[in-house]
């Protein structure tokens, strides 16, 4: 009996572990898909189009931080100020412009089709994983 009962405790101290250890487990792999480079082209209609190149990473604790390059203006590392990542769905905000973006990322990983919203017309954007 008392054999059964410390298979039981070793069974239940085990599910307890992997209960406490899935979850940041999960959370990493599930940044991993949005982490990287990013880039697309915003097309303002009577204005010229304009690059631009969204840069996300992760910090070991799975928070992530990003910067924003419009490569055709020569304007790079304008911070993004907030970014949330979950379930493919994507949120960031840049105070300093003042923009934000909600898009939802393919199953491949590879794009970002979503909503560019900086003044009064939102526009379309989709963004492209590049190396």
């Amino acid at each position: 009996m008392k054999k059964h009962r410390a298979s039981s405790f070793h069974l239940f101290l085990a599910l307890v572990l992997v209960m406490g250890i899935a979850p940041p487990l999960t959370l990493a792999q599930d940044r991993s898909g949005i982490v990287g480079n990013w880039e697309g082209t915003l097309d303002p209609g009577a204005q010229p189009k304009k690059r631009i190149v969204v840069h996300i990473s992760a910090a070991q604790d799975g928070s992530l931080s990003g910067s924003i390059d419009y490569p055709d203006q020569d304007t790079s590392g304008i911070q993004i100020t907030a970014i949330t990542y979950k379930a493919r769905t994507l949120h960031f905000e840049c105070s300093s412009i003042p923009a934000f973006y909600d898009g939802t990322v393919d199953q491949e990983h590879s794009q970002i089709t979503g909503t560019w919203k900086q003044g009064v017309a939102p526009l379309s954007l989709t963004l492209k994983r590049t190396p």
